[in-house]
């Protein structure tokens, strides 16, 4: 199995991300929110939202690295096409990588069972 992660997977219009967060069943744990919808393209898509009140940008940049890997390695266990729209909050910016892999792995456990699929 090829894990990639390339530009059409992931979330990059501002329209899409409204569009999630107005339409989208939102899930979340102590460090994040993801606010998912069926996809209308036949992959899974991931975007990421990590604002100031997290950290400096070395920290932002950090959650972002490490939601990403988690997307791209487990993408797989997402049953048929999704729109994932990861948020993290304020508390995610004082995490080891453990903690934060297993609370995505939490919330995105989560995604088949809530939405039906």
């Amino acid at each position: 199995m090829r894990f990639f992660f390339t530009k059409t997977d992931r979330i990059l219009k501002r329209s899409d991300f409204l569009r999630l967060q107005q339409t989208g069943t939102k899930i979340q744990n102590n460090l994040f929110i993801a606010s998912c919808a069926p996809g209308r393209f036949n992959r899974s898509r991931l975007g990421i939202t990590v604002t100031k009140k997290v950290g400096n940008a070395p920290v932002r940049n950090r959650i972002k690295r490490m939601s990403r890997e988690f997307f791209r390695l487990n993408r797989h266990k997402l049953k048929g096409s999704w729109d994932v729209v990861i948020i993290a909050k304020k508390e995610a910016g004082d995490l080891t990588s453990d903690q934060a892999l297993s609370s995505l792995q939490n919330v995105f456990d989560r995604i088949p069972r809530n939405l039906g699929n």
